[in-house]
């Protein structure tokens, strides 16, 4: 069985499971919101506490526009723009690890802030689902040595087998869905098997369901050696995933019962949450051996993944570069441009017509220099 370690503690292999506690955004800005997750998550046993790296015009266009989120009518960008937080807030949160002895864990979603989180000397970072193919960022971690935990939501195998080759770093590949609240019956938990196989790398589950016990439990069955979700203060916070994330009580409610299923073997693991929550549950959470996307993931695919979207008005002749063009999430309202696979051979074209700021770049709009 494969094996990692992260800062001298062994994940895969047998090993107890690893405990993620996603805080994310939960904070909203607050250093002391911030502090009281890391207090709850290492309370209740986690092993890690993670947070996410917010530059918003590393993630989105400006003109992504609004849509439904959990619920609520959300402009994207201006709420990515909220969330943002100094350099310090984050040298705070890991020092604060430090002192506090829980492992400091964190998202970037761009290379500036993946550079920035590598001058703190992570003894881990997280790659989120649409970053997986995001290549300028994923350079930024290449020949660092630095352990990474690649989700592969709304991805394709060949997705990740391209990801993997281009890291070529230790990684724990978490499968997911990505859907906010993830009803249970879509977790597809016989996936994690054939990650494992095939790509030979540690796996778990980064769970965006909101029950503390059901689908953490069964992924820890099925041979789950990290398992992910989210934690927030108080579910009616105004944090982007506060509606589904468990609460403090919650999450130790689940540390306590995946800790009572370390010690025993795979079958018996298998029997304790058939005994629990029905046979037939467990199939259906289990699901397909396939990686797969789903339905509502087919949908979302080109535009939650990043493509190669105009930052500014570009003229006829005008060579593409970092100022003018970005990969970017086009989310709902704006047509999704060349994937990241194609980002470097685009570099080296100009624009052959004019491109709109905001407009999807694709090849036909493209000629050499």
């Amino acid at each position: 069985m494969p094996q990692i370690k992260v800062a001298g503690r062994p994940i895969g292999g047998g090993a107890p499971v690893f405990i993620i506690a996603e805080a994310g955004t939960a904070h909203n800005g607050s250093l002391q919101k911030a502090f009281e997750l890391i207090d709850a998550a290492r309370e209740a046993g986690a092993d890690c506490v993670k947070f996410q790296y917010v530059i918003a015009d590393e993630i989105v266009h400006p003109k992504a526009g609004a849509f439904p989120l959990l619920g609520k009518t959300v402009d994207i960008y201006r709420r990515f723009r909220s969330l943002e937080q100094p350099f310090e807030f984050y040298e705070e949160l890991e020092a604060y690890c430090r002192r506090t002895d829980i492992l400091f864990l964190c998202s970037p979603f761009g290379p500036q802030s993946a550079r920035r989180l590598l001058s703190l000397n992570p003894a881990a970072v997280k790659i989120a689902s649409p970053e997986l193919n995001h290549y300028p960022m994923l350079a930024c971690f290449r020949g660092s040595g630095v352990p990474l935990f690649v989700s592969t939501g709304v991805s394709t195998p060949a997705d990740i087998r391209d990801a993997l080759k281009f890291i070529d770093s230790p990684a724990v590949l978490l499968h997911c869905v990505t859907r906010y609240p993830m009803p249970p019956e879509e977790a597809g938990l016989a996936a994690m098997a054939q990650l494992a196989r095939r790509f030979r790398r540690v796996t778990g589950f980064s769970d965006h369901s909101e029950d503390p016990l059901l689908v953490p439990m069964t992924a820890s069955a099925c041979g789950a050696a990290v398992i992910e979700k989210h934690l927030t203060l108080a579910r009616g916070g105004n944090g982007l995933d506060d509606p589904f994330a468990l609460e403090p009580k919650q999450l130790t409610q689940m540390v306590k019962a995946l800790r009572r299923l370390d010690p025993l073997s795979r079958d018996e693991r298998l029997c304790a949450v058939r005994a629990e929550f029905g046979a037939k549950r467990i199939r259906q959470i289990q699901g397909s051996r396939k990686k797969k996307l789903t339905p509502e993931e087919k949908a979302i695919y080109r535009t939650t993944n990043r493509s190669l979207l105009a930052v500014s008005d570009i003229l006829p002749g005008e060579a593409l570069c970092e100022k003018n063009c970005a990969l970017l999430r086009s989310e709902h309202n704006l047509r999704p441009g060349l994937p990241p696979k194609q980002y470097a051979a685009a570099m080296k074209k100009k624009a052959a017509v004019p491109i709109p700021n905001g407009s999807g770049i694709l090849m036909n709009m493209l000629k050499k220099r």
